[in-house]
């Protein structure tokens, strides 16, 4: 019976977001193929795997729902930009900011974002691109070009060569290429991504 009562402690204790929170960083570190239930078990100190089938079915279900969480909670954050700032440049430069902030509070979640092949393991969600949030910036580059902040080409190469720059520089960051944190990095980063796509 102690054992029992021992064991329901423990299952109280593992919390869904503990869970989802050692997956995140297995997935973005090992990779998801290599990551088991056990890896997950042990990393969060559990003796087995049974107290995970308490909150999800298998890993997938886990991937699943970081892949909501994480999308829907970029969308929100683009929601308050819009909101706070006007101009396209105002924009790109609040999602620029927040995806360096992520990259020095949450680098899981940046690695979640742009680095894992999420297509390869979640084939029934969206494609990254067609997610609400990156239709939401990409209606803010259209809205540059028809504004005339942003060069009038195809707007998803504005998108490529403006992410790029990006992307580029945070996977940098986060594989120890560039050593310091982030933030060291967002101003000039912010300065050729931008000058990439602005109109002159």
């Amino acid at each position: 019976m102690d054992q029992e009562r021992e064991e329901s402690i423990y299952v109280r204790a593992v919390t869904k977001d503990e869970i989802l929170l050692v997956a995140l960083k297995l997935f973005t570190s090992k990779g998801y193929f290599k990551t088991s239930l056990i890896d997950i078990a042990e990393q969060l100190g559990l003796q087995n795997t049974s107290f995970i089938y308490h909150h999800f079915k298998d890993k997938q279900m886990m991937a699943a729902e970081l892949y909501v969480s994480i999308f829907d909670s970029l969308s929100i954050s683009i929601d308050e930009i819009r909101r706070k700032n006007q101009k396209s440049s105002e924009q790109l430069r609040g999602i620029t900011d927040l995806l360096f902030r992520l990259a020095d509070e949450a680098p899981d979640v940046i690695r979640f974002l742009f680095f894992l092949k999420l297509n390869e393991f979640l084939p029934e969600q969206k494609p990254v691109l067609d997610t609400a949030a990156f239709v939401k910036i990409f209606k803010i580059i259209q809205s540059g070009i028809r504004n005339g902040e942003i060069r009038d080409i195809d707007p998803q190469l504005i998108n490529a060569y403006f992410f790029g720059v990006i992307t580029h520089t945070l996977s940098s960051i986060l594989n120890g290429a560039l050593g310091k944190k982030a933030d060291s990095y967002l101003s000039q980063t912010w300065l050729v991504a931008w000058q990439t796509i602005a109109k002159k």
